[in-house]
């Protein structure tokens, strides 16, 4: 496992479109789909990383506390399964099932969508507000797996908080750190 941060897509893009499959509904959903009428938290996450099986609990109550609130969510696994067959759609299933995710966790088997938003780890989080712009990429909070520090998901609290404000220069920004994508 490789530490890897975040690339920190520019401040301003525009959410990149996509049509991926869903592995809880078997139904294909769009960036239309998913997003929030007062904006949008997409994650690229996996099934095996140790950095997302650490944020999970936080990131699902995360998605309870602001989905009633105009906030879209959505997983995204890019990994390539054919060497981490643990991230596979049937598997993903059976992971977003259990945790109960109450957002869309779709798989981006050609990995087109993680490179266009320039994702390079496992969790790597963006939020985009109500025009579906971005103003906010980086980590959930400052715990990780074994370092002590509490997992409170802070930092995206934080920035969605803002964007609900209407706040368009968020800080602080920092990257998001965890199992790089796993690239064919």
């Amino acid at each position: 496992m490789a530490l890897t941060e975040s690339n920190m897509l520019p401040l301003g893009t525009t959410a990149p479109s996509f049509t991926l499959p869903d592995v809880i509904s078997g139904q294909d959903k769009s960036f239309n789909d998913i997003r929030g009428e007062k904006a949008t938290v997409v994650m690229f996450i996996c099934n095996h990383c140790p950095f997302v099986v650490h944020v999970n609990d936080e990131v699902v109550a995360l998605a309870n506390q602001y989905l009633d609130k105009g906030v879209g969510f959505v997983g995204i696994s890019s990994n390539d399964v054919e060497n981490y067959p643990q991230d596979s759609p049937d598997k993903m299933s059976i992971v977003a099932k259990v945790l109960k995710y109450p957002f869309p966790y779709l798989y981006d088997a050609s990995q087109e969508v993680a490179k266009a938003y320039d994702a390079a780890c496992t969790p790597d989080f963006y939020i985009f507000n109500s025009d579906d712009v971005l103003v906010y990429r980086g980590r959930l909070d400052s715990s990780r797996p074994g370092n002590g520090v509490p997992l409170t998901g802070s930092d995206l609290r934080f920035a969605i908080e803002a964007t609900l404000l209407g706040i368009k220069e968020i800080s602080p920004q920092l990257p998001s750190a965890g199992c790089n994508i796993k690239w064919k």
